[in-house]
């Protein structure tokens, strides 16, 4: 991460890639040792150029990351304009590229108010109360802002001040610590007053003294707090940081502590990389390498082409007709109108299903290679559990970010929901994505299963108690934010079938008992569920790793869909579904008015998994769909194999 221009010293931390698309991608606040910065829009990322290999082949960007179909799904979000899926800007060898030392992602320091750690002068940190000082270039996280507040020359620690304003519609912005003192008005002693910053703790939430110096006004932080304290303070002023602009908002700010979890949430769409033959596997090469192909003007230039490095041996399966034809398509689809994506999230999972699902599997590739046992895909004690068990021993991930919100999380179904704030200042032409190869264990539960379960638990009052607590969930989130009345006919808009919370509950007892007995860390593993929608319900579970910087686990996790492992670990996760320590509250759960939790007889003791592990945030469980406890009658496995 780099603070301002990309100069030498303007280093001033790191994090890992991964943590540039979940905890602290663009907009974010990052906390560092002595103050925190915010990740800057895309229009102020440079990626390193890397120099060339051989003899007359030209510099070139770092590699872009491949995936046709989530480009598509982001373009169909975002625009047309959006052309490239990119890693975060990194070069592998710092003493082979010495541009290295000048390539990361672009900070400012934020918020905008510094407090002294001495005197706690509270000044702006644009001011000239402050200095900053980052001389070593080996331990960039020791750069800091400093205040000469004493005799001599000591130099005394400068902290970030730890309030902000955020508000609905994604904008943050600094406190208003001078119109708050002075209660709306300016100052009568002085145009630009000094101000003091007292911490004075206490146990009942923030107790910060802020006063003036000059006219001696004080208030405490506690009097903006709360929904009078949010009353009293200035409107939105739009403003969004990362990007330098400001826009007219009619939302009151809430104020938010530095370090808040609710400050930023990523909203990021994530495919698996299938198999493709032909022409399609022909035009994922051709987006791969674009940045070299683009400047292919005519067929007759594909013979030197094929005889530069990178592109030597890339497309030795293809002849020159083809590739033209590839080439052509691309720059047509480039050269195609922005335009403006539908409201819902496109589909990235039926074609993941058609793939389980079929009764023949693709031919082994880099990016995914899976097989069914030879003689019998589902072990005979587990015949009336699963209908289909298939071995992913390769699979490849790609994520790609869109967008952020702040204050509350995208729902992972409605993009609507929640406002989401743009990367760029204009339309960006690449977005943010990273890779995860691993592995995996994909189950399918009996269709005909399914069906009995879901005619017979469709009219009880757990399931009804489920469904009208989403829909006072969606209201509360509408009404929170907006302040206006709910539209009560998208009130169960996007609801999941009952079978999600089957086949969802299921998948976190299985990630649960592995973690447990199996030694992987839960965090280390992701699930999918197929679940399907009214007109077209499916029935699959896939439970894989997704530990990003790593290459998989070298068939571990492949390893537990054997028959003995897989009988194993079935009837454990079952048996240790039937208890919990937390009962009898966890089991006798359920969402009643005005309760709006998406959750049943789930708790973490029993069910929850990790964030990153669960593609809902730990809703739509209940273990008294999996397992007889309570109503046997509602369990569609009443027995353990």
């Amino acid at each position: 991460m780099m603070v301002g221009s990309f100069s030498p010293r303007s280093r001033v931390g790191a994090v890992r890639p991964s943590h540039l698309m979940y905890t602290s991608g663009v907009g974010s606040l990052v906390d560092l040792p002595n103050f925190s910065v915010l990740v800057k829009g895309l229009d102020d990322w440079k990626h390193p150029i890397i120099p060339q290999g051989g003899v007359g082949e030209p510099p070139r960007h770092a590699t872009f990351i491949a995936e046709p179909r989530l480009l598509a799904a982001v373009q169909a979000l975002l625009s047309r304009t959006v052309q490239h899926l990119r890693p975060a800007p990194w070069l592998p060898d710092k003493d082979t590229y010495p541009q290295a030392e000048l390539t990361g992602v672009p900070v400012v320091p934020f918020p905008g108010w510094m407090r002294c750690t001495a005197c706690n002068l509270l000044a702006r940190v644009d001011s000239r109360a402050f200095g900053f000082e980052n001389d070593k270039p080996n331990k960039p996280h020791e750069a800091r802002f400093f205040h000469q507040c004493g005799k001599g020359t000591k130099k005394r620690l400068a902290v970030g001040a730890r309030f902000v304003l955020a508000c609905t519609n994604g904008h943050l912005d600094d406190f208003p610590y001078l119109e708050f003192v002075h209660e709306g008005g300016p100052c009568p002693a002085a145009a630009k007053p000094n101000l003091l910053m007292e911490d004075r703790g206490g146990n009942l939430g923030a107790n910060v003294r802020i006063g003036c110096q000059r006219c001696g006004a004080e208030r405490n932080i506690r009097q903006a707090m709360g929904k009078r304290g949010r009353d009293r303070l200035p409107g939105c002023r739009g403003r969004h940081p990362h990007l330098g602009t400001f826009s007219a908002c009619e939302s009151r700010p809430y104020v938010l502590v530095v370090g808040a979890s609710n400050q930023w949430f990523a909203q990021t769409l994530s495919a698996l990389a299938l198999p493709k033959g032909g022409a399609g596997e022909l035009d994922t090469r051709v987006a791969q390498f674009w940045d070299n192909l683009q400047h292919v003007k005519a067929p007759d230039m594909l013979p030197f082409m094929r005889s530069m490095p990178p592109l030597s041996f890339e497309f030795e399966k293809w002849g020159d007709e083809e590739l033209w034809a590839a080439i052509e398509r691309r720059r047509g689809e480039e050269a195609t109108g922005p335009e403006q994506g539908p409201e819902g999230y496109p589909d990235l999972l039926t074609p993941e299903w058609e793939i389980f699902s079929s009764a023949h599997l693709p031919p082994p590739s880099d990016d995914f290679t899976a097989y069914r046992d030879r003689d019998e895909p589902v072990p005979p004690l587990l015949k009336g559990y699963y209908s289909d068990v298939v071995h992913v021993e390769r699979l490849r991930e790609v994520r790609a970010m869109i967008g952020f919100t702040r204050l509350d999380a995208p729902d992972p179904e409605d993009p609507a929901l929640v406002k989401r704030v743009p990367l760029a200042r204009s339309r960006p032409t690449w977005v943010p994505a990273s890779e995860v190869r691993g592995e995996g264990i994909f189950l399918r539960l009996p269709d005909d299963l399914l069906a009995r379960w879901e005619a017979q638990v469709e009219s009880s009052e757990a399931m009804r108690l489920h469904k009208e607590a989403y829909g006072r969930f969606r209201e509360y989130r509408y009404s929170a934010r907006t302040g206006q009345p709910f539209d009560q006919s998208t009130r169960y808009d996007y609801w999941p079938l009952p079978r999600y919370y089957v086949l969802h509950t299921l998948s976190h007892l299985l990630i649960r008992t592995i973690a447990l007995e199996c030694g992987y860390n839960s965090a280390s593993l992701a699930e999918r569920i197929y679940a399907g929608t009214e007109n077209d319900r499916r029935s699959g579970i896939l439970i894989y790793t997704a530990v990003p910087d790593a290459e998989g686990t070298l068939g571990g996790l492949v390893s537990l869909a054997q028959p003995d492992e897989l009988i194993r670990l079935t009837r454990r996760a079952l048996t240790g579904a039937m208890s919990c320590s937390s009962d009898p509250l966890c089991a006798e759960r359920l969402p009643r008015t005005p309760e709006d939790f998406l959750h049943g007889a789930a708790c973490h003791v029993c069910l929850f998994v990790s964030e990153t592990t669960c593609e809902r945030g730990n809703r739509f469980l209940d273990r008294r769909f999996v397992v007889p406890i309570g109503e046997p009658g509602l369990a569609i496995y009443p027995e353990s194999p």
